[in-house]
């Protein structure tokens, strides 16, 4: 290992990961791992590109130097960024898989137990299936999970990068709620709440924030298209702001116009069950446990609406196409998981059909204590209501003697059966 102090975290950091993997190594009976997620190849070593596509892998032996196999191209991300001083780089017009089997035997690991990543993104099953039939005086087992049994709880260290990544989310929120006003289009919003992630220092997220107004709001995932927000619509905002790859996230919402029963209804159950599985978040309690306090409370409403996803899961490091570690631990029924002390994890009691055609949200992203959690943000939770933006819009088409304008790309409502 080459001692450096330019990486995210103290090089004792990464000493520390790697001797907890070999720990789990030795307790699998593994001589080696080929790691090929690019998460884990960021926890271990720093490394990151976003040429993640083209495959990479660094092999970490029980006992001798660590070495990665990248396209000759990102070779200079393993010199620049991280510890690892062994690199078997393969051209464009090479064999990936090749050079990693050729890599094995150099080092002497052809005949060994070597884990690797079988559920990996980035190791798909026609590599698999190379490696095995090239691969046979040892034996290739399953070790998917074993890095990310470290990785699941953050030392103090990740907690405090996570914070930088707060802070750009939380700027770029408030942009994003600022922006919301009939006859923007959620282009415009989308554009303020990057511009200011950006300037808060973040960098680019796994997703871009999500932002979607009145019926496109029931549209799963969907986000900015070019719609022109309606007097007296609602705009749903998830935001997830990025720092060296370790990103927290929110939800939340603006109502153009005065806040309805419902809408008031919808609120005031979202605060409830954040405020409740805060306060019932600790080591020792499961994610079941953790889910069903989000999910009773969410159910528990007279507005038509559902929880219709898992109310909560982990998050940290993350690359395209997803923000969340929720394949480590979400908040699911019937989940056993145990929460410990460092625990990450974005809750997300959003709301699905608020009087059949509306989406809401407001979550919040908390790590667990010594004997609670805490969260990232100080954003209030409160829907941003903006009552006067419907009145002067509506006072502007008066006085013009035309009709309120269309939004383009309108979605037909979706209803889903009230609850």
């Amino acid at each position: 290992m080459k001692q450096r102090d330019d990486m995210t975290f103290p090089f004792e950091e990464y000493e520390r990961r790697l001797d907890d993997l070999r720990r789990r190594m030795a307790d699998r009976l593994l001589d080696a791992v080929v790691i090929t997620d690019p998460e884990n190849l960021m926890y271990l070593t720093d490394y990151q590109t976003t040429g993640y596509s083209f495959f990479q892998a660094l092999v970490v032996p029980l006992t001798e130097e660590p070495f990665m196999i990248t396209r000759s191209m990102e070779e200079s991300n393993v010199y620049a960024r991280t510890w690892v001083e062994l690199t078997r780089p393969y051209p464009d017009t090479g064999d990936a898989i090749q050079s990693l089997v050729q890599s094995l035997r150099e080092f002497g690991l052809h005949t060994k137990d070597i884990g690797y990543e079988r559920n990996s993104y980035y190791f798909p099953a026609y590599h698999q299936d190379y490696i095995h039939t090239s691969l046979t005086e040892g034996r290739l087992l399953d070790c998917f999970g074993i890095v990310e049994e470290g990785r699941v709880t953050k030392s103090p260290a990740e907690i405090e990068i996570m914070r930088r990544a707060a802070r750009a989310t939380e700027v770029g929120m408030q942009a994003g709620l600022e922006a919301c006003a009939p006859g923007v289009t959620e282009n415009d919003i989308a554009a303020e709440i990057s511009a200011a992630m950006f300037r808060a220092g973040g960098e680019f997220p796994a997703v871009m924030p999500y932002v979607t107004s009145g019926p496109r709001s029931m549209i799963g995932h969907a986000t900015w298209e070019g719609r022109v927000v309606q007097p007296g619509e609602h705009v749903f905002l998830e935001v997830g702001g990025c720092f060296r790859r370790y990103h927290t996230a929110m939800m939340r919402t603006a109502v153009l116009d005065d806040l309805s029963p419902s809408m008031a209804a919808a609120q005031h159950r979202m605060k409830t069950a954040l405020a409740e599985v805060k306060k019932a978040i600790r080591p020792g309690i499961t994610v079941s446990d953790a889910d069903n306090i989000v999910r009773s409370i969410i159910t528990d409403n007279h507005v038509g609406a559902r929880l219709i996803t898992r109310s909560g899961y982990s998050i940290g490091i993350a690359f395209p196409p997803s923000w969340d570690e929720g394949y480590i631990a979400s908040l699911n029924q019937g989940n056993p998981t145990i929460l410990r002390e460092g625990m990450t994890f974005h809750i997300i009691p959003w709301m699905w059909g608020v009087d059949g055609d509306k989406t809401v949200g407001i979550s919040d992203t908390v790590h667990v204590t010594a004997r609670g959690c805490e969260s990232f943000f100080t954003l209030d939770e409160d829907f941003t209501v903006k009552p006067e933006a419907g009145a002067r819009a509506g006072v502007r088409d008066a006085e013009s003697g035309e009709e309120p304008s269309e939004g383009h790309g309108q979605a037909t409502p979706i209803r889903p059966e009230v609850a």
